[in-house]
């Protein structure tokens, strides 16, 4: 066979997939569309950082990018060096093709980008101020362009599966983990000598729990923690020792158990899919990918946009994480919700997306913009774009309730505004202020956290 007529299938099963993104709405076009090979043995892509996202997640994307693209003998293999890997793969006339994943911790995903050996920081938490600052000089890193939120996961509590407990506050895990509570039967536990895990400091996985429960309580860790680089030894480390309680994502749970746990005045959560998606588990967070705000290379822009379809979301969900899917969870009535609440309850079902803003503005975060888009395409596919939908916006506590009720209705007209840019005309729209929090309002997180929109449908 001729290399042209081996070219030239190529061409046409590229166009072949591009037609059938476009018919399905699938995969973008940027992403079907044939892109250039470098002409020396050089990487189309190089992300650093999380191991969290690298260690599973990143490769699988990578992986979909390249059969999406036409490519063959896609493999994903790890390299001598630890927790690194290599997704290669051969166009169809046998030219080698590849991408390589450093997962090492959120940081040093950071300082690929900054020092050029990076094409994509992978993040297990947001940019920190220091990080943007030093990276000024590539453009705004918190800019839609930048920052991109592609899954999201909950920041599992796991024990032994022996272990009787099933819940925990916050502020009893900040006492664990800090040293202060030493047996488990200080915790209504067996007679058991508590041993901690945790991960190491170049972690995001480490940066949130650190955020959401030491720092918050004015905590630090026990320096009798065990220290892990990555999320699965962690896991499994938890499993051989009854006593043992650490923290992963929820891709890594295993064979441990996970806890539910309370924030403030919050009802104990377990890491259910829904309650991580809508973001009310107390300790769910966002993985990232981090690019360069301008100069991103057709690779680059292609893998973004890929992860962002629905392709690439199913394969967010295979690895374990929550998709950004926009789905129906039915959510009972209870005696405490207010009346109108449960009246909402009893007679809609609620969207697992909950639209937050900017700390400190009336403006939507990143997630939020493309969530616009999502949602407004979930109500144009059900039927439901015009009078059968309800946003309710909540807040933070303020000392006049009858202002938290306000801000908290402006906020669902926000999102209103937004949304009938996309032919969404909404049933109700109403503030609730500061009812019903899922976080514990004496930290800045939690506020932002509870300054959220809820999307109903009839």
């Amino acid at each position: 066979m001729s290399p042209r007529i081996t070219v030239e299938r190529f061409r046409a099963r590229v166009l072949r997939l591009l037609l059938l993104g476009l018919a399905g709405c699938s995969i973008p076009a940027q992403v079907l569309a044939a892109l250039p090979l470098p002409a020396d043995d050089t990487p189309v892509l190089r992300i650093h950082g999380s191991n969290t996202v690298g260690a599973k997640l990143a490769p699988m994307l990578i992986a979909g990018l390249f059969e999406a693209q036409g490519l063959q003998e896609v493999r994903t293999q790890p390299t001598e060096v630890e927790n690194e890997q290599r997704i290669s793969a051969r166009t169809p006339e046998g030219r080698p093709v590849y991408a390589t994943v450093a997962a090492h911790g959120t940081g040093t995903g950071f300082a690929g980008l900054k020092d050029g050996y990076g094409d994509l920081a992978a993040a297990s938490r947001p940019i920190k101020a220091a990080e943007r600052a030093e990276l000024v000089a590539l453009g705004d890193m918190r800019s839609a362009q930048a920052e991109q939120v592609i899954a999201i996961d909950g920041l599992a509590i796991v024990v032994h599966p022996d272990n009787p407990v099933q819940s925990l506050t916050t502020g009893q895990l900040a006492e664990l983990f800090a040293g202060e509570i030493r047996n488990w039967r200080e915790l209504g536990g067996p007679d058991l000598a508590v041993q901690l895990h945790a991960r190491d400091n170049r972690s995001g996985t480490w940066d949130t729990f650190n955020e959401l429960v030491l720092a918050r309580q004015g905590k630090t860790l026990s320096d009798s923690a065990r220290r892990y680089e990555s999320n699965d030894a962690l896991s499994r480390a938890v499993t051989l020792n009854r006593g043992a309680i650490g923290f992963t994502g929820l891709a890594s749970l295993g064979k441990a158990k996970a806890l539910a746990i309370a924030d403030g005045k919050s009802q104990p959560m377990l890491p259910l899919n829904a309650l991580v998606a809508t973001e009310d588990y107390p300790l769910s967070r966002r993985l990232f990918l981090y690019a360069r705000p301008s100069g991103q290379t057709p690779w680059t822009q292609a893998y973004i946009e890929f992860i962002h379809s629905s392709t690439g979301q199913q394969i967010v969900e295979q690895s374990g994480y929550v998709a950004q899917h926009v789905d129906v969870v039915r959510q009972a009535p209870q005696a405490d919700m207010p009346a109108f609440y449960q009246r909402l309850a009893s007679e809609a079902q609620r969207l697992t997306v909950n639209f937050r803003f900017e700390e400190g503005t009336a403006q939507l975060d990143n997630k939020a913009q493309r969530d616009l888009d999502r949602v407004a395409d979930y109500l144009r596919a059900h039927g439901k774009l015009v009078g059968s939908a309800a946003l309710i916006g909540f807040g933070d506590t303020k000392s006049d309730p009858t202002r938290a009720a306000l801000l908290s209705k402006l906020r669902a007209m926000t999102v209103r505004r937004e949304l009938s840019k996309r032919g969404a005309f909404f049933r109700e729209i109403n503030g609730m202020g500061s009812e019903l929090p899922v976080a514990s309002n004496d930290q800045g997180s939690g506020r932002v956290k509870n300054r959220r929109v809820e999307i109903w449908v009839y």
